[in-house]
């Protein structure tokens, strides 16, 4: 103990002079918050009054509401594209998710977002769902550029035992964790509350001399295990009674619970007086499944098709970004976006060197895109090439291809009609959306504002089918923009077009990278490892060496800046019997 001591006190000294050095810090503080499973008609801000959303839809009126934001049809490749900045197609990650007993993962010569931003001077947290591989200990998140990781590393888990049972087969193992601990202490605890408190703890606990980096990964409202798919407090399902379909009706909680989470985390930073400078993303990393595997009950309707499909309602999602950094607010944005191109956009809002790729479908920046409506942003969307299902979705110029799908068409229909009835009125809506305890009320939202907003985020389009597309016969044409219901095939209309995007579909599909995925391994069984999912292979693979004092530091530094919070929280109690006169 007593060798330790100088090197605590050299930490210690580090940490001040860190902190000192960085006490005006202009970079933004980032805060990412992705909901898994969300249909488009799941939210509120684009006009149903089914499941209001009042926290999330107040950051959307204020902000700008991302009417085109792009994302790939499954789970595990709109995690990757996020954290790398490239398309799924360009690193081996496009044509499936992780099973938890696979032995793969995110490629470790692959640089993450959060390892941009750790070199940058910021705290970065990863808070919720990991799913980019745990095989080998190196790919977690505290290796992969986080300096903190609190939730589980694969694809599902129960919300209140945050057990995983992946097959009949398999042992059912605990996936919860505390950086690489395995923690039990959570246990009944429902997982979107305990996500959410870790935000809150995060952000109240933060060193304010360094920026924030924190992503917020939900679970909901995606399924758990198939013993009991859907999920929510009691009293919470009870607020929905409206809804008469249960499934449906517990959905809505489920998504109600992300939304109080988004004006805890909002008012906490309010609260740190940090609002000023922070960025707040909010998206679905993909569409809903109305039906089939993981059926959450969601609905993207009046997109078609749903979540794993070349289809609107699997790769549009619902989206918004909010920052008083930002010049235009109240705003419906058009523009182009892909998942991709946040790594480059909020690299550069906070001055951070992305190096552009080679590929157009891969991340671009689009802060001037965000900035400026003059300018246009990307013109290309790959959603996939799929080889597994032979599928491809993709988009030039406001035009769509695609050929094939997914589950022999079995999703290709206009899914999750909303009932009429099954919802309150407009002016209850607008009740709660300024209510005293959301964060609409800190806003200046005016009905006639929302009502504008709302109706320009709709998506809304004729019943009338026009020429049908066959997709596994031949190659169907849409135009995106006139028609993003896909219900006119427009291929014979326009055959140049068609053969234009074909041969860009072709030409990135010879250039994607293979596959990484790997098949199962008896070993990852939860059985032979104390019932609990973890690493399983040998070795650690590629890390800094400077890994384990990294580590020490970090956990310092939180000790540090949990400190600090407390501290001033009994300060600021102090002054207020000072300025009372009790004292």
């Amino acid at each position: 103990m007593k060798r330790a001591g100088p090197y605590l006190v050299t930490l210690w000294l580090l940490w001040l002079g860190g902190g000192a050095s960085t006490a005006h810090q202009e970079r933004p503080n980032i805060v990412i918050i992705v909901a898994d499973d969300l249909g488009w008609n799941d939210v509120s801000f684009h006009g149903s009054n089914q499941i209001p959303t009042p926290n999330i839809d107040a950051l959307a009126y204020d902000g700008i509401i991302l009417n085109r934001h792009y994302v790939p049809p499954l789970c595990t490749p709109s995690r990757a594209s996020l954290m790398t900045g490239k398309h799924p197609m360009n690193i081996g990650m496009q044509d499936h998710v992780i099973i938890s007993d696979e032995p793969w993962g995110l490629g470790l010569d692959q640089k993450l977002m959060p390892q941009y931003f750790r070199e940058a001077g910021y705290r970065t947290h990863l808070v919720g769902k990991w799913h980019l591989g745990f095989f080998r200990r190196a790919y977690t998140p505290t290796y992969r550029g986080f300096d903190s990781h609190f939730g589980y590393l694969g694809p599902y888990i129960d919300y209140w035992d945050h057990s995983l049972q992946m097959n009949e087969t398999s042992a059912r193992g605990l996936d919860m964790r505390r950086n690489t601990a395995v923690n039990y202490d959570a246990n009944g605890t429902y997982a979107t509350d305990l996500f959410n408190d870790e935000a809150v703890r995060l952000i109240d606990s933060h060193n304010r001399s360094k920026p924030l980096f924190l992503v917020l990964t939900h679970l909901a409202p995606h399924t758990g295990n198939e013993d009991d798919p859907l999920q929510a407090p009691a009293d919470e399902i009870a607020k929905f009674d409206y809804i008469q379909d249960p499934k449906r009706r517990t959905l809505a909680a489920m998504v109600s619970r992300i939304d109080t989470g988004v004006g805890r985390i909002y008012r906490s930073l309010e609260r740190r007086r940090m609002l000023n400078n922070t960025i707040i993303l909010f998206y679905a990393d993909n569409g809903a499944p109305t039906l089939g595997i993981h059926a959450n009950s969601g609905s993207n309707y009046p997109l078609r098709g749903q979540k794993e499909s070349p289809w609107e309602g699997a790769v549009r999602g619902a989206a918004l970004i909010w920052s008083r950094l930002l010049p235009r607010k109240g705003i419906v944005s058009n523009q182009w976006l892909h998942v991709s191109d946040w790594l480059p956009t909020l690299g550069h809002a906070a001055g951070i060197r992305i190096s552009p790729n080679n590929s157009p479908i891969d991340g671009q920046n689009q802060w001037s895109t965000l900035t400026s409506s003059s300018n246009s942003g990307r013109t290309v969307v790959m959603n996939n090439a799929h080889n597994e299902f032979t599928y491809s979705s993709y988009i030039k110029r406001g035009w769509k291809y695609v050929n094939g799908t997914s589950f022999k068409g079995a999703y290709d229909r206009w899914l999750g009609q909303l009932k009429d009835g099954e919802q309150i009125s407009h002016e209850e809506y607008y009740k709660r959306l300024i209510a005293s305890q959301t964060i609409g009320s800190s806003m200046q939202l005016t009905r006639d504002d929302v009502k504008r907003l709302r109706s320009k985020a709709m998506v809304e389009c004729s019943s009338a089918q026009g020429t049908v597309c066959e997709p596994r016969k031949r190659p169907c044409l849409f135009n995106i923009v006139e028609d993003p219901c896909e219900r006119n095939n427009q291929a014979n209309a326009y055959p140049y077009i068609l053969r234009e995007l074909e041969t860009d579909v072709n030409s990135y599909r010879k250039r994607s990278v293979p596959s990484r995925q790997q098949p199962s391994d008896s070993r990852a069984d939860p059985a032979r490892h104390n019932c609990t999912w973890t690493w399983w292979l040998e070795g650690v693979g590629t890390q800094s060496p400077t890994h384990n004092l990294q580590q020490l530091f970090s956990t310092f530094q939180s000790f540090m800046e949990y400190f600090m919070a407390l501290f001033a929280k009994v300060e600021a109690k102090l002054l207020a019997k000072v300025h009372g006169g009790k004292i």
